[in-house]
């Protein structure tokens, strides 16, 4: 691994970036592209990034039907009449650490460069990093998806208005105060909240942006404390402090957590113990949180970033649109979202006047 980090290196310092090719420059003129994601197939935020995906590559005609969706969510491969698509996974969450994500980048840039895609897709954060950098200048435009806060991080672009070099996407803005506006409506009588996150470069992005909004005093709610920590004994521990100090909990980002013996826990886990344990109101922003059992929130749609993504590819490939000139932008939010079932083990009472978009009617936990 050494070996290969080092000459990646070398590569870089004397200017070599990959040349791999126009639009259609297969033999047999179809449009070949990668799609790269940071974590895991099983993961509901990959899965719901994915169906969001598929649905504008079968608009734009790149997907023949939806059999071929199908075909590629389960194989990670398929071929149509206009498109070749190939996915690969980082699997960044259960193997979080540095240097496993920065040889996993290794291995995928060398797979692109045999498979020379003409627009790379990156899914999130580390792949926007980790693999983004090794794809900078070169001839592929690449378009991520998922970037948490801000575009205009990890040296990929120059500014949002003009990112200057061959990538541009769709980043996430974040719809903290929307999420607990939705909460104080459905309780006027909560007062204070603290957060709880995970100390990964995606769980630092939100509980950052929640205490820069309480610093500039535009929450509703007053923020009495942030808790970020990888350790999942240590988490509960805090959770369960916490909640006797507040009156809510805001859970920003879970994924991550890891037990004594350095394993990933599933949010399977996670989501059955904060069922069973935590009693106060909970608030998050994420639509795969709220299904899992966390009360409400204004759904910071993966659906839209995976939509939105393909809707830029189309315009550089079919269009000519330059990604030097294209700035990224952030999707409108998804629904102002309500759990009934937590809902009603709290005792609360809906009404049309909470302005609820959309009703989860079940707690379901998946494997991830």
């Amino acid at each position: 691994m050494k070996f290969k980090v080092i000459l990646w290196v070398l590569l870089v310092c004397v200017g070599f970036v990959p040349d791999l090719g126009a639009a259609g420059n297969g033999a047999d003129g179809k449009t070949r592209f990668l799609v790269v994601s940071s974590y895991h197939k099983e993961y509901s935020w990959s899965q719901e990034t994915n169906r969001g995906f598929c649905a504008a590559m079968l608009k734009f005609g790149y997907f023949d039907n939806t059999e071929q969706t199908h075909e590629y969510t389960e194989n990670d491969y398929v071929e149509t009449s206009r498109a070749i698509i190939k996915k690969l996974w980082m699997d960044s969450k259960r193997k979080s650490r540095r240097a496993e994500m920065e040889e996993t980048s290794i291995g995928i840039y060398q797979t692109a460069t045999g498979f020379k895609p003409d627009l790379i897709f990156l899914g999130d954060d580390n792949a926007a990093n980790y693999v983004g950098n090794k794809f900078l200048d070169a001839e592929v435009p690449v378009v991520f998806w998922g970037v948490n806060k801000t575009p205009v991080k990890y040296g990929l672009l120059q500014s949002k208005e003009r990112p200057g070099h061959n990538v541009t996407g769709v980043y996430q803005s974040g719809y903290y105060l929307d999420s607990l506006k939705l909460l104080k409506r459905i309780l006027p009588g909560v007062q204070t909240f603290a957060v709880l996150s995970v100390n990964t470069p995606t769980g630092r992005s939100h509980h950052k942006t929640i205490a820069y909004l309480a610093r500039q005093g535009l929450l509703p709610l007053e923020l009495v404390d942030i808790v970020a920590t990888n350790d999942y004994e240590e988490w509960k521990h805090r959770a369960l402090e916490l909640q006797q100090r507040v009156d809510a909990l805001f859970l920003a980002h879970c994924s991550g957590l890891e037990n004594r013996s350095g394993q990933y826990v599933s949010s399977e886990e996670i989501f059955r113990w904060f069922g069973e344990n935590i009693r106060v109101p909970t608030v998050a922003e994420q639509k795969n949180y709220i299904q899992q059992g966390i009360l409400c929130g204004a759904d910071d749609s993966a659906y839209n970033q995976g939509y939105e993504a393909v809707i830029i590819a189309h315009d550089i490939l079919a269009n000519g649109a330059d990604p030097a000139t294209y700035p990224p932008r952030s999707p409108k939010r998804g629904a102002l979202m309500v759990n009934k079932r937590r809902a009603e083990k709290l005792g609360l009472i809906l009404t049309k006047e909470m302005g609820i978009e959309e009703y989860i009617e079940q707690i379901s936990t998946g494997q991830e």
